[in-house]
Order: structure tokens, then sequence, then C-alpha cells
């Protein structure tokens, strides 16, 4: 069981400077990966997400950061991109003309877009530079994936706790409930002879006894108790594989299903109390269960 709340850092030291990668994530229903790289090395970003899924992370968002402290003279010189600087101010000049807004353009306002400007000199090795990245991101990854597998282990040992207090849970049901059924159909048919009698009619007693059986079985919840028994096996196996969240969500609310069914037919406020924190307990299960891949 892998949490999808997680956080790695590595850095890549070589002759030409050095790169950091961090990675950080949160739970979501699917992988949502955001990279953020430096313009220089923009070719590599859509290589990232592909690595991310082929080491086993399938569910979260992750934030990828990739920081680059390259040495000058791999980047070149910072010079102005003359024709993109012209498309930019002539389009801020036909909207001054068109809308008669204030003409406020300025040399401090243009520097702030980085993409007029860009580095000349020598050609960077888009590929050599990969195998750096790579480098640090094979490192970052690794404690990435400790740091789920770690917070994984802890959501399990709490779920697996709260399993075992929905099963003492279950099992008084089942002490308070064993007679339940038996001493309602007898009060029951032992109510309706009295108000038949007190009408002046004389009660069909095979009809009597089967109607009542018929009711007080429909009150029965021998069948929940053990369905929500079988759901907890089952949650406990899904639980020892990987990439079982979706499968664990879906079953908790089969689970909640059958809590639900138990606390509506049953007769005993005992009952109804356990019933009530069987799903209080499900229900932190369930928020356990969004962090978990």
């Amino acid at each position: 069981m892998k949490s999808m709340t997680g956080f790695g850092r590595a850095e890549a030291v070589f002759d030409g400077g050095s790169v950091t990668v961090e990675l950080r994530s949160v739970n979501s229903r699917f992988l949502d990966c955001g990279v953020r790289i430096p313009r220089t090395l923009g070719a590599l970003e859509p290589r990232v997400k592909p690595y991310l899924q082929s080491r086993g992370i399938l569910r979260g968002k992750v934030d990828v950061t990739v920081s680059a402290d390259l040495n000058g003279d791999r980047e070149g010189a910072l010079a102005l991109d003359r024709k993109a600087a012209a498309e930019y101010i002539a389009a801020l000049r036909a909207l001054r003309d068109e809308f008669g807004v204030a003409d406020d353009i300025s040399v401090m306002q243009l520097a702030q877009r980085e993409e007029l400007f860009v580095k000349e000199g020598n050609e960077l090795d888009v590929e050599l530079l990969w195998t750096h990245v790579l480098e640090a991101l094979e490192a970052a990854t690794d404690g990435f994936l400790l740091a789920r597998e770690a917070e994984g282990k802890r959501l399990e040992a709490d779920i697996r706790e709260k399993l075992q207090s929905i099963r003492e849970a279950l099992e008084r049901i089942k002490g308070i409930a064993s007679g339940d059924v038996a001493r309602y159909r007898e009060r029951l048919t032992a109510r309706m002879r009295e108000a038949l009698a007190e009408s002046g009619y004389t009660p069909d007693e095979g009809r009597l006894l089967t109607e009542c059986a018929v009711y007080a079985d429909r009150i029965a919840i021998d069948e929940e108790v053990v369905r929500l028994s079988s759901h907890l096996d089952s949650f406990e196996e899904m639980a020892k594989g990987e990439g079982t969240g979706r499968k664990l969500d879906f079953l908790m609310q089969e689970m909640n299903r059958e809590a639900n069914t138990i606390g509506s037919k049953c007769l005993d406020a005992a009952v109804a109390l356990e019933v009530v924190e069987i799903k209080c307990t499900l229900e932190k299960i369930r928020e356990q269960i969004q962090n978990i891949e």
C-alpha cells in the first residue's frame, strides 16, 4: 500500500554546472503531472512524465521542479530577440490606437517579458543535459517513492486498526441480535392475537404465525452482518496489493451500504449505537483511502 503523498529531492553536479530536481505530490484521482523546467531545458519536459510512469507512479498530483545552474560559456550571452520585441511593441501600439488607452510603454515594462531575450553562444547539448537531468530525476524519484511507501505503511497500520474495531463491533452486534428475531416474533404474535381478540375476531393461528414469521425475518440482520464481515476480509486482501486505491474506494461504498441496511433494520438501541460507531469508523477509513495510490 502506497500513499499518494510524497517528496523527493536530488542534485546532479557535472563539469558544466548542476541540475536539481524536486518532486512533491498530493492525492488525485488520476496522475496529474506538472513540470516546471527552465526555458533552456524546455525540450526535455516531455520526457519527465513517461519516466515517472515507468517507475510505477500511477496516481496523484505530482509537481516536478527542475532547476539548472549552467556555466556561462554554455549558456552564452544575453541578447535581444529584435523580431519578437518589434512584434510585441507593435501589438501594444495597436492596442493603444484602437482602444485609446494611455501609452505607457517603457523599457522596464518590456524587460519583464522573458521571451524577448535569448541566450547567444554555444548550443546546448540536449542529450548530454538529459543524462544529468535523468541522474537527478532518478535519485529524487527514489527518495519520493520511499516517502510514499513509508506514509503508506502508516496509513495501512491505521486502517487495519480501524478494521479490527469494526470486526469487534460486529461481534457485539451478533451477540445482541442473536435472540432478537425470535423474541420479536413472539411479542408481535402476542400483540396481534390480543388486538384481534379485542376486536371480536378469531385469528387464524396458521396465517398469524406465518405473517409474524415473515415480518420478523425481514428485520433479521444476519445476512448483512455476514456480507459486511466478508467485505472486511476482501478489504484486507486487496490492501496487500499495489495500485488498489480505486478498488478499495468502491469496496467502501459496499461496506457503507451494508452498515446502513443493518441500521435501518435493527430494532435494538444497543445495535443502533454500534452501527453509528461502525459508520463513523468507515468514514475515517474512506478519508484515509483517498490518499492511497
